[in-house]
């Protein structure tokens, strides 16, 4: 099967053929830092680092950057605020991101170029636009003329006239069209500025990206991705500058946007009080556990956040870890007999392995889709459970090279999505005076995964009585996908 993905240009979904065949090349919008690494950063990284990561089981060699926009309007006002230089407090939070992402298992990609130490491309860049009669100085300032660019709103979908009246495009009489956006602004006073042939000033946010992305791959390349609040006007105006620039197209093949995280009540942002920094979440839950979470939704699709439903994910990660650690002892400290048992006794083994690997490349085939490979995991360790704990089961040589097989599999899968449990990782970390809570949810997960193993066993009598009894006490089960569900008196009703 091969790999399609949607493509926000076209509108559909798109079979993915590279520009030059067995490479991908990609630019990812990285992140503006000028405060705390949240969850808004951390979900378009961890799905681009499990992108790469297939792309590379695939076979493919990936060359990606992300750029860093630390010439920027909000990194000025927070560094006035401090005291300290633009470049200063950028690099203070970039670290920062930059550790957090290591905690998250997401690696480094290939270039992080900064905006600032690339003014010699965005000026070359804009001075190019200037010559082909693309764009115009207004009393030292610079702007795209759209109307040159016949095909201005193409990744959006609207007209000129429809974008700027549904934008709060600010209205400026020297413009030629409403819709013509800065490639250089003069500095307000205060602001750092640079040298230009125009004024001393700063780059538009738009050129940036178009500039950095153009010198470190190649146009056409692959892959551009961000979030969906970038498709206009962030994305729509690299489009327009760079094709202009080049005179050719298409800048990018395939446009991949992602959701935002919201929080339960709607979106997520400091001055609702719903703002959650990802360290804050790395003192209480595993990395893997986030990774989980962040990839339990589709990537195009809003993934709402709650301490509740990272907690639930991490019940259903340990299950996951636990199940594979009982597949290990099997096949570390089992015997295995001697006697060869008729190969049908590891065909049922074997099916399991064969299905996830062919169940979780369909679901990474179709657009990335991670929700469902996890179930495809899930659903093989599940699988492997059924086999290790049934009443007649014999570690035959053919049936330890099956499990082994599975087993292999298993960590594949759980490796290209970032959740297979890593060495030196940092263990879960409970505030003080939570630790009777925290053996409750353990005896309680027990109790989960004892019911499991009888339902596997087709001992349904003992799975009903485990489920009615902890429903007596307020605890209701919900069997997923993804495994089984634990809801509480204070979740649910009745």
């Amino acid at each position: 099967m091969s790999l399609r993905v949607f493509n926000t240009l076209s509108g559909r979904r798109e079979e993915f053929t590279t520009r030059d065949p067995g490479t991908v090349q990609m630019y990812i919008c990285g992140v503006t830092p000028y405060s705390d690494t949240h969850l808004g950063h951390a979900r378009p990284s961890v799905f681009w680092d499990t992108v790469i990561r297939y792309l590379q089981y695939r076979g493919y060699r990936v060359r990606a950057v992300q750029n860093v926009t630390d010439v920027n309007e909000k990194v000025a006002a927070r560094a006035a605020l401090e005291g300290v230089s633009e470049r200063e407090l950028a690099e203070r939070y970039h670290d920062d991101y930059d550790e957090i992402m290591d905690e998250l298992g997401v690696a480094p990609v290939d270039e992080y170029p900064w905006v600032s130490d690339h003014m010699d491309d965005i000026i070359a860049m804009i001075e190019g636009l200037i010559e082909k009669g693309h764009a115009y100085e207004i009393d030292g300032e610079v702007y795209f003329d759209v109307q040159t660019y016949p095909e201005y709103g193409k990744l959006s979908g609207q007209s000129k006239d429809e974008l700027v009246a549904g934008s709060r495009v600010q209205v400026d009489e020297r413009k030629k069209h409403p819709a013509d956006f800065a490639l250089w602004k003069k500095a307000p006073e205060g602001m750092e500025s640079w040298r230009s042939p125009w004024a001393p000033g700063r780059p538009g946010w738009h050129i940036e990206c178009s500039a950095m992305s153009l010198r470190y791959l190649d146009f056409g390349f692959d892959m551009h991705g961000g979030g969906t609040d970038l498709i206009f006007p962030h994305h729509e105006n690299e489009i327009a500058q760079s094709e202009a620039h080049q005179g050719d197209e298409p800048f990018v093949r395939y446009w991949i946007h992602h959701g935002m995280i919201t929080g339960e009540d709607g979106k997520m942002s400091k001055s609702l009080g719903n703002f959650v920094t990802v360290r804050e979440l790395l003192d209480e839950f595993r990395a893997e556990v986030l990774r989980h979470f962040l990839l339990s939704g589709h990537y195009g699709k809003p993934l709402t956040y709650s301490r509740e439903r990272v907690t639930e994910t991490k019940r259903a990660w340990k299950r996951f870890v636990n199940s594979v650690r009982g597949l290990r002892e099997v096949l570390d400290s089992s015997p295995r007999e001697e006697v060869l048992l008729a190969e049908e006794e590891a065909e049922p083994i074997s099916a399991w392995a064969e299905r996830l690997r062919s169940d979780f490349c369909a679901a990474m085939d179709d657009d990335f889709n991670t929700s469902r490979a996890l179930g495809a995991l899930f659903e093989a360790v599940r699988g492997a459970n059924s086999v290790i704990n049934a009443p007649d089961f014999v570690l035959s040589a053919e049936v330890y090279r099956a499990l082994s097989d599975l087993y292999d599999q298993i960590e594949i899968c759980a490796r290209v999505l970032g959740i297979w449990p890593r060495e030196g990782a940092r263990p879960d970390q409970q505030p003080a005076g939570v630790q009777a809570q925290d053996i409750t949810d353990d005896l309680l997960e027990l109790l989960v995964h004892v019911r499991e193993t009888a339902r596997e066993s087709k001992l349904f009598d003992l799975a009903d009585e485990i489920r009615d009894g902890l429903k007596e006490l307020g605890i209701k089960l919900e069997d997923t996908p993804e495994g089984t569900r634990i809801r509480r008196r204070d979740d649910h009703a009745g």
